[in-house]
């Protein structure tokens, strides 16, 4: 069965920046974030993983990501508890 996640990154250097997205290979994805082969937005920076959730199905996933990108206070808040880690 395919699993689907939808994670948050954090840019590295500079201003701390978020990107939130969903994927069937997390650790894939992460590589083409940092090697400035996936998103538009993303290019150019190195991210960091700091937050993830698994879904079984692509629908929820795109939900999840949804509700994640609009809601500010909440990836604000996964930004702070990655700070403490």
């Amino acid at each position: 069965m395919t699993q689907f996640y939808i994670y948050v990154l954090k840019s590295l250097k500079g201003k701390s920046v978020t990107y939130v997205g969903y994927t069937k290979n997390l650790k894939n994805r992460l590589k083409l974030h940092n090697e400035g082969k996936a998103a538009k937005f993303t290019r150019g920076r190195k991210w960091k993983l700091i937050y993830k959730e698994k879904f079984k199905s692509k629908k929820k996933a795109m939900s999840r990501e949804y509700f994640i990108k609009n809601n500010r206070k909440f990836r604000n808040l996964i930004k702070a508890r990655s700070i403490n880690e």
